[in-house]
Order: C-alpha cells, then sequence, then structure tokens
C-alpha cells in the first residue's frame, strides 16, 4: 500500500518531487540547501532541458556541481547493471496469458501502458487511504528512461490521464490528445474523475533523464501535497515492460504479475507467485497448493520436462495453468478470441488507413495501405472491396488424422533421429536424441486444446507478413487500441505470424488462435523471469528479439511440432537478435520499430522452419539463449536501451525530444 503521513512540513508548499525521501516516508524538513519554490515560481537547475547532446552534456556538468539538489535516492543511468531483478525471487515463471496479452494503447508497454496503469493505482491508494479530498498539489519525477524519450512515447499524457482515472485497455484512444490539450491549457486536473486540483507542467513533472532509480530503469515518483503544502504520500513505480508495474516495497500488493489496478478483484492466486517449482527429491508427497499452479515451470527444460511427462502439449500446460487462476473453459476461449480479435482489427485498421503520415516531427509517411493495395492487385473487385474484408482461411488439404512423423511408424529404422531422449554429449555441441525408446509426445487427445496434426505446406510470398507487422506498428505509432505482444513497440509480431497462419496455412483458425497464443505466452513467461522484456534493460533484443522467439514457438506449434521443437524454434528466434539495441529516432516508437517489427516477423517464420527441418539436432538450448540475453543486457550501453542517446537516434542528427524550458 501507499506510505503517507499528514505531518506537516513547514515551507514546503512546492518542494520537487525529485527531493522526497524513499517509502516508507520519514518525513523531514529539507535541508536548508535545498531549493524552495514559491508559489508560480521556477526552479534553478533542475527544469533546465538540453534539445541537443552537447547541451544536455553541459546541463549533466553543471548539475555536478550543485550536490544540494542532487536526488539522494537515485544514482547515475549508466552505473545500474542489473537486468531482471525484480523477477529473480520468484520461483517459478508461470503468469497468466492474459497479463502477457494485454489490451492497452499505443506507442510504448512501458513508458505508456505501465505509467498509465501506474497513475491509476496510485489515485486508487489515495481513494482508499481516505486522502484524495485533500490534495492540492501533486509532483510528478520522471527517472532514466521514462525521462530520456517519454515525450515522444506519450508518457506524460499517459499519467496524467492515469491520475484522472482512465485505464488502458478502455480508454478512448481518439479523446487522448484532446483531454492532453485540455490539462495543459487550463492547467487543471481532475484526480479519480472527481476532484479537481490545479496542475502546471512545467513546475510540476520533473524529467531526469540522467539518473535512475536503484530498481530499474523506468522509475517514476508521484507525490501529493495538503493545503498548507504538507506531504500527504509518495510512492514509486517502476514499469518493468510489457505493461506491468512493479513498487519495490509492496511488489506483490502492486501488479508484477497481474495488470489489473485494483487487486481487490484480482484472483488470489494471481497475487502469489513465490511458491517453489519443483519437489525435493525423496520428500514425501504433498497435497497440491490451492495458490500453487499446477503446471509450474521455471525454465524451458522443465516445460519440456512437463510435456513429457504428463504427455501434453506447451498449449495444454499453459491451458491448465490457467484455469487455476480462475477462469472457465468458456472465459479462456472467449478471451483468447478476444486478443486476436483486437489483433486483426488493429491490422485491420492499419491497412485501410486514410491518414498518409504518422504524428511526430519526422512526418513518417504510412507505408501498410500502400503495400496491402499492391499485394491485393488481380483479386476480384467483387472480394476485395474498399473495406478490405478478411482473406479465405486457407487452401490447403484437409489433414484428416494425425499420422506418424517420418521415421516414426511402422517397421521405421531405428538409427533414424527421434523426440525425446537425451543428448549425447553433455557440452549440447551437436546434439542428438536418442533413438532408444524416446518419450514422444504428441499431447492428449482428451483436452480442450487438441494437439495440433504435424504436417509441411509451401510458404507464399512474405510480403503479407511484412504488411501485417508494418499496420500493425503504424497504428501503435497513432496512439491506437494495440495488444501487447509482450510489448508495445514489438506488438507487430506476433498478431502478423498468427494472422498468416489463420489466412494462409490453417484449416481451423479458431484452433490455431488457441494454441499459438497459449504457446508463445509459454516462451515469454521465460523471458519475463530469466532475463527481461523491457528495452529499457535489454535494449530491442527484450522487445522485438522476444516475440520473434514467441511467434517462432507459436508458429512451430500450430505446424504440429513436437515441444522440443518449439523450443528449438524459440531458441533460433531469439539467438539471431541478440544484442539488438533499442535507439528510437526523435523517442519516437517510428524508426527504426515499425520496419523491425517487419524483420522480426519474416525471422519468426524462417526460425520456426529451421527448427523443424534439423530434426532436433542443435547446439544452443533456449535456456541458454535466454542467459546469454541477459547478459548481453547487462553488458550493453544505457545509451542503447531507450534512451535515443546514440546509434540512428544520433547520427541522424534529431535531438532527443524531451522539454525545453
Amino acid at each position: 500500500m501507499l506510505a503517507a503521513t499528514r505531518l506537516r512540513l513547514p515551507h514546503a508548499r512546492r518542494v520537487v518531487a525529485s527531493h522526497l525521501p524513499l517509502r516508507p516516508l520519514a518525513v523531514r524538513p529539507p535541508a536548508a540547501s535545498r531549493t524552495r519554490v514559491s508559489p508560480g515560481g521556477t526552479i534553478s537547475g533542475t527544469r533546465h532541458y538540453a534539445s541537443t547532446l552537447k547541451r544536455r552534456k553541459d546541463d549533466s556538468d553543471a548539475a555536478a556541481k550543485r550536490p544540494g539538489e542532487e536526488d539522494g535516492d537515485a544514482i547515475p543511468a549508466e552505473d545500474l547493471t542489473t537486468v531482471g531483478s525484480h523477477e529473480h525471487e520468484h520461483e517459478h515463471a508461470v503468469i497468466s496469458t492474459f497479463d502477457l496479452f494485454s489490451i492497452g494503447v499505443g506507442p510504448s508497454s512501458s513508458h505508456t501502458v505501465g505509467p498509465m496503469r501506474a497513475g491509476k493505482i496510485f489515485i486508487g491508494d489515495l481513494e482508499t487511504l481516505g486522502l484524495l479530498e485533500k490534495v492540492k498539489t501533486v509532483k510528478i519525477t520522471l527517472y532514466g528512461s521514462l525521462a530520456a524519450t517519454g515525450k515522444g512515447h506519450h508518457t506524460p499524457q499517459a499519467i496524467l490521464l492515469g491520475l484522472e482515472g482512465s485505464d488502458p485497455e478502455t480508454i478512448d484512444t481518439g479523446t487522448i490528445p484532446s483531454r492532453y490539450a485540455a490539462i495543459l491549457e487550463n492547467k487543471s486536473l481532475t484526480l479519480g474523475g472527481r476532484h479537481r486540483i490545479t496542475y502546471d507542467m512545467d513546475r510540476d513533472m520533473v524529467w531526469r533523464w540522467d539518473q535512475v532509480l536503484k530498481t530499474h530503469p523506468n522509475g517514476m515518483r508521484f507525490s501529493v501535497f495538503g493545503e498548507d503544502g504538507e506531504l500527504l504520500a509518495t510512492n514509486e513505480y517502476f514499469s518493468v515492460g510489457g505493461g506491468f508495474v512493479v513498487n519495490e516495497k509492496t511488489k506483490v500488493d502492486e501488479n508484477l504479475f497481474y495488470k489489473g489496478v485494483d487487486k481487490s478483484v484480482v484472483h488470489g492466486a494471481r497475487l502469489h507467485q513465490t511458491h517453489s517449482s519443483e519437489s525435493t527429491p525423496g520428500a514425501p508427497s504433498q497435497a497440491p497448493d490451492p495458490i500453487q499452479p499446477p503446471y509450474p515451470f521455471v525454465s524451458g527444460d522443465s516445460l519440456l520436462a512437463l510435456t513429457k511427462k504428463h504427455n501434453m502439449t506447451i498449449a495444454q500446460i499453459v491451458y491448465d495453468n490457467e484455469l487455476h487462476f480462475g477462469y472457465s473453459h468458456e472465459d479462456i476461449h472467449e478471451k483468447l478470441m478476444r486478443i486476436w480479435s483486437v489483433m486483426d482489427d488493429c491490422i485491420r485498421t492499419g491497412v485501410s488507413s486514410a491518414e498518409e503520415k504518422l504524428p511526430g516531427r519526422l512526418g513518417l509517411r504510412r507505408r501498410a495501405p500502400m503495400l496491402y493495395r499492391r499485394l491485393m492487385r488481380g483479386f476480384y473487385p467483387g472480394l476485395v472491396s474498399p473495406h478490405l474484408p478478411q482473406l479465405g482461411a486457407g487452401h490447403a488439404e484437409p489433414v484428416g488424422r494425425i499420422d506418424a512423423p517420418h521415421g516414426l511408424g511402422a517397421g521405421s529404422d531405428a538409427s533414424m533421429p527421434m523426440w525425446g531422449g537425451e543428448p549425447e554429449s553433455g557440452n549440447g555441441a551437436g546434439r542428438r536424441i536418442s533413438a532408444s525408446r524416446p518419450t514422444r509426445v504428441i499431447g492428449t487427445l482428451e483436452h480442450p486444446v487438441t494437439p495440433m496434426p504435424p504436417r509441411k505446406t509451401m510458404i507464399p510470398a512474405m510480403d503479407f507478413l511484412s504488411c501485417y507487422a508494418i499496420a500493425v506498428n503504424e497504428v501503435n505509432a497513432s496512439g491506437g487500441r494495440i495488444v501487447t505482444s509482450p510489448t508495445n513497440g514489438a506488438a507487430g509480431v506476433i498478431p502478423a505470424v498468427l494472422k498468416y497462419i489463420v489466412e494462409f496455412v490453417s484449416d481451423d483458425p479458431e484452433k490455431s488462435v488457441v494454441t499459438f497464443l497459449l504457446t508463445a505466452a509459454a516462451i515469454g513467461m521465460l523471458f519475463k523471469r530469466g532475463s527481461t522484456i523491457s528495452a529499457a534493460e535489454g535494449g530491442c533484443q527484450a522487445e522485438v528479439g522476444v516475440a520473434c522467439s514467441m511467434a517462432s514457438a507459436g508458429f512451430a506449434a500450430c505446424m504440429g511440432a513436437s515441444p522440443e521443437t518449439v523450443l528449438q524454434a524459440a531458441e533460433i528466434g531469439i539467438e539471431h537478435n541478440l544484442g539488438l539495441t533499442c535507439d528510437p529516432i526523435d523517442g519516437l516508437v517510428q524508426v527504426p520499430c515499425i520496419e523491425r517489427n517487419s524483420l522480426g516477423a519474416v525471422k519468426a517464420v524462417t526460425a520456426a522452419q529451421l527448427a523443424m527441418a534439423s530434426e532436433n539436432v542443435y547446439s544452443v538450448t533456449l535456456d541458454e539463449a535466454i542467459e546469454a540475453m541477459r547478459l548481453t543486457a547487462a553488458d550493453m550501453s544505457v545509451k542503447y536501451k531507450e534512451t535515443s542517446l546514440s546509434g540512428l537516434a544520433r547520427t541522424v542528427k534529431i535531438p532527443l525530444t524531451v522539454p525545453a524550458c
């Protein structure tokens, strides 16, 4: 919960939020050396922001000479080298698919969705404490990546509308620009939708791009003051990627594992996720823990072991864990179809947009409508109208019964490579599956998610994949409705690959949607626990790289691949994205983000095809690749972690987008 106090701070009516102590509050008079702000005044030395790299460096040097104005709780951005530290104490990776895939608003899950959710959580806690009506002033401090690229990622809009009570999933995206403009023009903010206070953006929001809080680069601090300037409450939040929000002191109380803003209506199994995933060898069997998911896994190896032990596909494992989170069979199906519907609508919106350019001073031209028109040339006009109806569900021949894979049928050669078994060598080099009585996982047929039959297909032109991905990310860049999959910056990869399966490959689209999303979710859970899904921690490998890995696994699963091959596809998907940097030009989620999603979708299909063709011979496991990604992220310079301080953001000579006063 929110730490609060009603003690009075004399002469502190407008103390800047960056000077506040950490929770739990130990309220003390401000030091004499700290800047005090009179009503309507400005803060010398902390409200000056550079629009060029040189000017920002000069300001940093000047700030270093003013120790009295430094935030004692923050550290220089380059000193934060931990990755995923907020995850490591949790003993299994299982979270709900519907928290990993959630409906939100563009352009960023960590810089838009998370901050909006944090603002709403903060207001909810104020209401619970009975403090909302006493608030006269609110101060907001953004740190690290949130400050560096926050303006281009719509972070101010998200926070302020969250403080007004809006939620990312339900907010009318068309009203965001006008509501934000009204707040700035009227200098008025309606907390929780009912308590109006004065809010001056230039005075009440502080951008500390050069400093971070110790938990995560995406830190923000909210503080509220009463009539006489007394500090009523303060809290810090960390947007850790994918729309998830962490609070250092109350991680479980906030939504590290769930995305509901009101934990009182969240199922208990989604709140408590710190239980052991493995039993002690030789220990007596115990009754199932009502909070523990039935199939907990901590790594790719443990997930694969579960599929072999229970003869279940990865999608079936995840499905049964969702039942544990309080969802019925109907709930799971409805939610999965809802996620796919939003993804599909996003593609449709992108390819049918009448707008020529994306918002922002880059003036980037939309390409999805033109690409789609070119792809649809030659189709009959009556079948392809300007309303752009869906294509057919595919033209492949019906598959019929599930036949044994090549080499595994009756009379097959025992020397052929087979599914299951143990690698020949312990170092992983040239791993080949043993042919001695392997564990063949096909999945149980008596399950709501029946296994996909093994199949092969000729891949049509990849142009549709690129078009679909570009369409989604152009909608995201314009602040439209989006599905975090697993983030907004990488939101085009998974929908593009799934749309491709539905339109060109699948004979049963609904079954493919269920299998794809559940399988991809399992891979996303492994990355969230073992590394990160935040570009501010790991660069673009944590977003497009992870999305590519998830989509690769989903594609392989829909092609009837074994769980081991599915994990191999995921490994190939991330291995060839390791080291990918996040350097958005002008702080906008446009260049190189949009094209990068297109290539990520193509790479995902290629990775799945390679895995299915390699007959379970591989040199790197998914767990090894995830750990490599974590190490790479820790070694990566902060300049390439969603700060727009180097790379393309520097070579194109466009300055970083932060307010200049």
